[in-house]
């Protein structure tokens, strides 16, 4: 049951960590487009991605402060990958519902 426990509140800890650093992330690239789903989101694929691209240079990373920064610059890559191939439209554009169509 422990070892349950332990994966159970391992997820916890990436989902808030992922969603912190994703929410800075967005703020940073894109002025706070992203909802808090797509902040965890893209927090969590940029841990990924960030901690992939630190594998390649043989780097480990460990303790959450590093989990957080390698979420952070992961995050921020892929919101820059994203942003280059959309055009610099990024992802998660805001509609304003009280604004008219033209």
């Amino acid at each position: 049951m422990a070892g349950i426990l332990g994966t159970v509140w391992a997820w916890i800890v990436w989902i808030i960590i992922g969603g912190i650093a994703g929410a800075i992330a967005d703020r940073l690239i894109q002025g706070n487009q992203l909802g808090i789903i797509g902040n965890i989101i893209v927090g969590i694929i940029g841990g990924l991605l960030g901690g992939f691209i630190l594998g390649l240079f043989g780097i480990g990373v460990s303790g959450w402060f590093w989990t957080f920064v390698t979420a952070l610059l992961g995050a921020i890559i892929l919101l820059l990958i994203v942003r280059a191939l959309t055009g610099g439209r990024g992802v998660g554009k805001r509609r304003n519902p009280m604004r008219r169509a033209s």
